[in-house]
């Protein structure tokens, strides 16, 4: 399994923090990662988002570019526990090249569950995302294969 994790682009102010909106330097960041995505071999077959709207119009972004469909999930918000969506992991098809669009600081504790088997997690730029190599679903089975930087 090939998994991309991406940290929603560069977000304005709102007194509540689910509704903030992407900034224009936001937009554009999210739109060159996900041209240099595209221009990769390792285009998603499906992109995952957080709730929240800056992670919708960031997917929003992403898929208009890659021409890829968006499935809202619950369990990858800001604070959610990575380990709930390691599970949801495990129960997809073997093969399939999967992108999560969410938010820090889950989506570096996501990736050092999958890499390195703990939660202490790693910064992401905002309109960063990584591609993790997954022969086998699990804590500590990921490879760090490439990194698309805005």
């Amino acid at each position: 399994m090939y998994l991309l994790i991406m940290r929603h682009g560069e977000a304005g102010w709102h007194s509540l923090d689910q509704q903030r909106e992407l900034t224009e330097a936001g937009r554009e960041q999210t739109g060159l990662v996900a041209h240099q995505i595209a221009a990769s071999p390792w285009r998603p077959d499906l992109i995952w988002v957080s709730p929240l709207v800056r992670a919708r119009q960031t997917a929003a972004i992403v898929a208009g570019i890659l021409n890829c469909p968006v499935e809202e999930k619950p369990f990858i918000t800001p604070d959610d526990d990575p380990g709930v969506c390691l599970d949801a992991l495990l129960e997809l098809e073997p093969g399939k090249r999967l992108m999560l669009v969410s938010h820090m600081p889950f989506v570096g504790s996501l990736a050092t569950l999958l890499v390195d088997g703990h939660r202490r997690g790693i910064p992401f730029m905002t309109s960063q995302a990584i591609l993790l190599d997954m022969p086998v679903t699990g804590p500590g089975c990921a490879d760090l294969k490439a990194q698309f930087l805005p």
